[in-house]
């Protein structure tokens, strides 16, 4: 998401607070945080705090603009929109330095009071929601927050699994990488995930499965997943040796030696079908991405 530094008229002797929002009807809660964050400059790009005086006929704030690479939305009301998020893209930026996340076509799409209400990981592909307005957004996130939804993905197991399966093995922190790996055991966070068996392809050894995460933990289906024996195809933190983990977490892996190791360049996850009611009307989303469905049958 690119960084704008962008130059607005100035009233010397106006509190910088005040003149963003009083006379360049920046709204409140933007204009503190940009001043917070550290954004706003004077002539001389020395940086502007809050109560700090104007004395100059010029400031400059530093804001993201939002790109697009092509990417539309699949369905979209007056309220919000859905878009399908490929596998690789990351949803917001993850620092000043990040050239494109999905973040960029809801800005480009919508302005820039539009924001994502939930997220998925990098890796996986699929449905997420955007709110047009920070109202919405609210509303939306409570929404989520209180499992006002419902929502179901697809993914491709290594083996196979024979029949449907409910795993509700509890979801900690992995030790030798805090805040990163997960894993399955007695402590953590209660967790639930419905797997549902779909197809089974003899000839490669993997199992097109319908996952159903009850609860929302991190890395939730792959850990799930994996503690029964069943990897995600193409994952290169569960169901690999640490090194080789650590290299990918690490950006140290070369795209031939993950698919030798995890069996694909990428993971085959893919956020598939999204269900919720939203004043006063039902929406059942699908997904129209055949890719996790063509690669299995491939």
């Amino acid at each position: 998401m690119p960084f704008i530094l962008k130059e607005y008229p100035a009233l010397s002797g106006e509190k910088i607070q005040v003149h963003l929002v009083k006379n360049l009807k920046i709204k409140t809660s933007t204009a503190q945080k940009s001043i917070s964050k550290g954004r706003v400059f004077d002539e001389t790009f020395n940086t502007l705090k809050y109560g700090d005086i104007i004395d100059s006929d010029l400031i400059y704030m530093a804001q993201f603009e939002g790109h697009t690479r092509g990417l539309k939305p699949l369905f979209q009301s007056k309220f919000f929109a859905i878009f399908e998020k490929p596998s690789g893209i990351v949803v917001h930026p993850i620092s000043k330095n990040t050239e494109y996340c999905l973040l960029d076509e809801v800005r480009y799409h919508f302005g820039p009071d539009a924001n994502l209400v939930h997220r998925i990981d990098a890796e996986t592909s699929g449905l997420i929601m955007c709110a047009k307005d920070r109202d919405i957004e609210s509303k939306l996130k409570l929404m989520f927050e209180e499992k006002k939804y419902k929502k179901s993905y697809l993914a491709i197991i290594k083996g196979e699994l024979k029949e449907s399966v409910t795993i509700d093995t509890s979801i900690q922190k992995e030790g030798k990488n805090i805040g990163v790996r997960m894993e399955a055991g007695l402590e953590g966070k209660k967790s639930k995930t419905i797997v549902n068996h779909l197809q089974y392809n003899e000839k490669k050894d993997l199992t097109l499965v319908e996952a159903i995460p009850v609860t929302g933990r991190q890395h939730q289906i792959r850990v799930h997943l994996y503690s029964i024996g069943h990897a995600i195809l193409g994952d290169p933190i569960y169901g690999v040796e640490d090194e080789f983990a650590d290299a990918y977490l690490d950006r140290m892996l070369d795209e031939e030696k993950r698919k030798e190791v995890s069996g694909c360049h990428r993971l085959w996850l893919h956020a598939n079908y999204l269900e919720f009611s939203y004043e006063g009307v039902l929406y059942k989303i699908y997904s129209k991405n055949k890719d996790l469905y063509n690669k299995f049958m491939e």
